[in-house]
């Protein structure tokens, strides 16, 4: 910076102040003419002169008006420096020295030094110099300034000072004798070549978002946002996510990767991708994100639960019903699982050769199905419904009934119920005639109707005679054996619903009396023996 501005000495110029000062300075090196202020009367105003070919007689003055002997008048004086270079035009400072006209010895009295910057950029280490008159009893300044006894100057050490800054030194003194005092100031500075350097940090923070529980059949949103909490751009931001094994993109991937070029201070870029998961479970993990100069930083761990509903399904029914009775079905579905199931419902098919009659929880209909729509079923509920159903013939009724809802996998249960007939048979036994003589032959007729709704199968006839009774012949249905007191007909091997059969036995009255002919009738379908008798007269 000296060599810009020449040795400090060389750069030391003086005010005079009154007169006598000469060309007194710090150093005579690169010394220029003090004297170029003219004496303006006011403190400010001051105006440059050319420096003179030769050295001109100091302007005269004019005397100041008289004033009372005990107050004298005292006027303005003032010069100006321009420093380095004499004048205005590339100089950095201006130095204006300001005192009285005139004082009192003895007397207190202060005058300025003025100094301004009119370089337009900061002057660096301005430092003033006032070397002060052998009658000059110096007082105090402000700033304090530092005195050097041997050379009686002071010196004020002003630091830095910007563009147009303007500092005054006040010096307070007095003059010890009758006459003249000078006094001559000087200045000087540096100048740097300064560059201001911005210094900054870039600081990398990320954010990962992450819904706290999913249905495995949806897919979800994950979001990842990187901020750049520093004071500095930050480069070749990447951004990554290593998801845990059974979470994957919906493009098939198990990572998440990109990056951003630029990440200028409190920027942020969110990024977002859709996640599906294979199983159930909670998922947990992390997003990194790093970039150039060792930037480096880790996400909040977000977790995830991934549920699922469970559906079960029972039906059940009676194994056998009658024809004509209804057929009822009870079905029990349940979710044993760990999330909702919305939109349950059951489905079950109507069997062909029934119709529907009625159904439980608002069971309808719906082409040739019985369909229920049961809503959100929550994990470890249950829902029972009952379905009837009415047959027309003997079969064997049996469907499947399906429980599904949102999510999970559908539950089928089956049930099935034999639809049978009752056989209803009807024995009668009538004789042929009635009444006869001894000796005469009668012929009894027994008729087998079966009235239900079942086959009677099986038949069989057996007829018991009494003594009064002998037996002639017999047949019908089937084949007729006789042992003289009891005749045997061969089993009927099946009798339809409303069919009608019979057999007939001959018998001749050899006793007069009352006489009973019994018939006996038995079948698979019966537990008990059905009995019917008939009786006839034989009179003498």
């Amino acid at each position: 910076m000296k060599k810009l501005l020449g040795t400090l000495a060389a750069g030391l110029m003086a005010v005079t102040m009154f007169a006598g000062c000469g060309n007194s300075s710090r150093s005579s090196g690169g010394m220029i003419d003090p004297y170029r202020a003219e004496d303006s009367g006011r403190a400010m105003a001051k105006k440059e002169a050319p420096a003179p070919k030769k050295e001109a007689p100091a302007p005269k003055k004019e005397a100041p008006a008289p004033a009372p002997a005990a107050e004298p008048v005292a006027a303005t004086s003032g010069n100006v420096l321009y420093y380095p270079t004499g004048r205005r035009e590339g100089s950095g400072l201006m130095v204006e020295k300001f005192t009285p006209t005139e004082v009192v010895a003895g007397q207190s009295f202060d005058y300025q030094i003025k100094v301004t910057n009119i370089s337009g950029t900061t002057l660096s280490d301005v430092m003033v110099w006032d070397m002060l008159d052998q009658g000059f009893n110096y007082t105090a300044s402000n700033p304090s300034g530092t005195m050097d006894a041997a050379s009686r100057t002071l010196k004020w050490a002003l630091g830095d000072m910007k563009a147009n800054e303007v500092k005054t030194i006040n010096v307070t003194g007095s003059a010890s004798k009758v006459g003249t005092i000078t006094s001559c100031a000087s200045a000087s500075y540096n100048l740097a070549v300064c560059q201001t350097i911005k210094v900054v940090q870039p600081a990398l923070a990320v954010k990962k978002e992450a819904p706290a529980e999913v249905l495995i059949c949806d897919a979800f949103p994950v979001k990842i946002t990187v901020t750049n909490t520093g004071s500095g751009a930050a480069r070749n931001v990447k951004v990554s996510d290593q998801l845990p094994a059974g979470l994957t993109t919906t493009d098939g991937k198990n990572s998440f990767e990109s990056t951003v070029a630029t990440l200028g201070p409190g920027e942020s870029k969110t990024f977002e991708m859709m996640v599906k998961a294979d199983k159930t479970g909670a998922y947990k993990n992390m997003a990194k994100a790093n970039a150039e100069g060792n930037l480096a930083a880790e996400s909040n761990a977000t977790n995830t639960v991934v549920k699922q509903p469970v559906l079960t399904i029972t039906k059940k029914g009676s194994e056998r019903v009658v024809i004509g009775r209804p057929v009822n079905f009870t079905i029990t579905v349940a979710n044993t699982g760990d999330a909702a199931a919305a939109d349950t419902q059951i489905k079950d098919p109507i069997p062909a050769g029934a119709t529907f009659v009625s159904a439980t929880e608002g069971g309808k209909v719906e082409g040739n199905a019985v369909v229920w729509n049961l809503g959100t079923l929550a994990p470890g509920a249950s829902k029972t419904v009952n379905l009837s159903l009415s047959v027309a013939s003997t079969t064997n009724v049996s469907n499947t009934a399906t429980v599904s809802a949102k999510c999970a996998s559908p539950a089928s249960a089956t049930a099935g119920t034999q639809v049978a007939g009752v056989p209803a048979i009807l024995l009668e036994v009538i004789d042929d005639p009635d009444a006869l003589e001894v000796g005469g032959t009668v012929t009894y007729t027994i008729e087998v109707t079966n009235q239900g709704s079942a086959p009677g199968t099986n038949i069989k006839i057996v007829a018991g005679l009494e003594d009064f009774l002998q037996f002639v012949s017999a047949g019908g249905a089937t084949n007729a054996t006789s042992d003289g007191k009891t005749v045997t007909f061969a089993p009927l091997a099946s009798l339809a619903p409303k069919a009608k059969t019979s057999w007939k036995v001959v018998v001749k009255g050899v006793k007069a009396g009352d006489t009973r002919f019994k018939v006996t009738m038995t079948s698979d379908q019966m537990t008990r023996p059905v009995e019917e008798t008939e009786s006839t007269n034989f009179y003498q």
